[in-house]
C-alpha cells in the first residue's frame, strides 16, 4: 500500500525436491493494482514484464524461474491518492507440452502428443459439446458453456449434474482473441485449473482424439489408458 522504492520477490517451491527442479510461476494483478512496474530481475539486469496500469482484470504473466526474481519498482505519484500493488501467484514445478499450449500459446491448435498427455495428466477432461459461448470484451476472456456427456476427471467441481438425466454441464475460460465459437459434434475438453478458474488447454474433436488415441496405443506409445466407449 501507498508503494515507494522497490523490492525483490523471489517465488520458490518450498516442499522438498521441488526447489531443485525449473518450474514456471504464474502472476495475476489484481483488478485495482496501481502503482508499480513488474520487472524479471537477473544478475542485475531489468526486464518489463507488467506495466503500471497495464495488467488487466484477467491478464496472466507467466515465466521461467530461472529467468529471474521479481522486481517491483513504485512509480512517481504526483498526488496522495492511495494505491495498491497487488498480485496473486501460482508455481507450477512439472511442465508439460500441454502446461506449456494453456500458459503460452493458449490459441494454438495442440499435436498429437500434446493432446494425449493433456488427457492423462490434465485437472479436467470432458467429452461434451458447446452450447453456447459468452464474450468479455472488457475482460477479454471467453466463457464456454460445455453440455458433457462423460466425465472422465476433474479435480474441483466444474462440471455438475443437471439433475435431470446422466449428463453434466460447466464453464471453462479462454482468451477472447482464440475466437471460440458454438459448433455441432462432440469435443474432448481439457485444461487446467487457474487462481480458481478452469482454462482450456487442448479441445479436438472427439473423432480426432479416437484417431490419435487408435494410433499410439496400436504402437504402443498411448501415455495412459483411456475409456473410449
Amino acid at each position: 500500500m501507498y508503494p515507494t522504492g522497490a523490492l525483490i520477490v523471489n517465488l520458490r517451491p518450498n516442499t522438498q525436491g521441488a526447489a531443485s527442479r525449473r518450474s514456471t510461476v504464474c502472476i495475476k494483478l489484481s483488478p485495482d493494482s496501481r502503482g508499480a512496474n513488474i520487472y524479471l530481475e537477473k544478475t542485475g539486469e531489468l526486464k518489463l514484464l507488467v506495466r503500471d496500469g497495464e495488467g488487466g482484470p484477467s491478464k496472466v504473466h507467466c515465466f521461467s524461474s530461472d529467468q529471474g526474481a521479481l522486481f517491483i519498482e513504485a512509480m512517481p505519484q504526483l498526488d496522495i491518492s492511495r494505491k495498491i500493488t497487488s498480485f496473486q501467484y501460482e508455481l507450477l514445478t512439472q511442465r508439460t507440452d500441454a502446461d506449456l499450449h494453456t500458459l503460452s500459446a493458449p490459441c494454438r491448435p495442440c499435436g498429437d502428443t500434446e493432446v494425449l498427455l493433456a488427457v492423462c495428466t490434465s485437472d479436467f477432461v470432458v467429452r461434451g459439446s458447446i452450447r453456447e459461448v459468452t464474450n468479455e470484451a472488457a475482460q477479454q476472456e471467453s466463457t464456454i458453456h460445455v453440455d458433457v456427456d462423460k466425465l472422465y476427471r476433474q479435480k474441483t467441481k466444474i462440471f455438475k449434474p443437471t439433475g435431470t438425466s446422466e449428463s453434466w454441464e460447466g464453464q471453462i475460460r479462454t482468451p477472447l482473441e482464440c475466437g471460440v465459437r458454438p459448433g455441432q459434434g462432440e469435443f474432448l475438453f481439457t485444461g487446467r485449473v487457474h487462481f480458481g478458474e478452469p482454462r482450456l488447454g487442448c479441445a479436438p474433436r472427439y473423432n480426432d482424439f479416437l484417431r490419435m488415441y487408435k494410433d499410439a496405443k496400436d504402437k504402443g506409445l498411448n501415455p495412459c489408458e483411456v475409456v473410449t466407449d
